[in-house]
């Protein structure tokens, strides 16, 4: 299998999470990658860090999101960023821009809860986030939240096969 580096920025061109994934496949939804447990991924030029579960990530096709499902003992089962569409500038790497706003799923009560909107409207002073970007990451969010809630695919089961490739 290939590797994939994900590769998040900042609006600003900063470096923000990067790690290296295994490609898994494409189905409707978009790409998915896998990490098992024991892989690293690094925030900017931080030191790396192992994560002690499995998981898999999803690269839609024209989406303005991200998502990540994660195996156990991780407390978060799915976590999305809010994101500019992913790039593919070639076959081993997907780029996107972090938009701040992340929607998660908590593993145990299976509240799904909207984050960091208070980084959201810091960040749109601070980079400048043109109205559209802001529109678009906005509404995104609630469709994310509804999506996820609801048990709409790929957030109700589909993703479980793909994580049971690398746990």
């Amino acid at each position: 299998m290939r590797e994939v580096q994900v590769v998040y920025r900042k609006f600003d061109g900063a470096l923000h999470w990067h790690l290296p994934m295994r490609y898994l496949g494409e189905d409707e939804h978009g790409i998915w990658t896998g990490m098992p447990a024991g892989g690293i991924m690094q925030r900017g030029s931080e030191p790396p860090i192992e994560l002690a579960y499995s998981h898999v990530g999803l690269f839609p096709h024209d989406a303005w999101w991200t998502a990540w499902f994660n195996g156990e003992p991780r407390r978060s089962e799915i976590y999305c960023d809010v994101t500019t569409p992913p790039q593919w500038p070639a076959p081993t790497e997907v780029t996107m821009i972090d938009l701040d706003l992340d929607v998660i799923r908590d593993r145990a009560s299976g509240t799904v809860r909207l984050m960091d909107e208070d980084e959201f409207a810091e960040h749109t002073v601070r980079y400048g986030y043109p109205e559209n970007i802001v529109a678009q990451a906005t509404s995104t969010a609630k469709w994310l939240t509804e999506a996820i809630t609801s048990g709409l695919e790929p957030f109700a089961s589909v993703y479980r096969s793909w994580l049971a490739k690398v746990s």
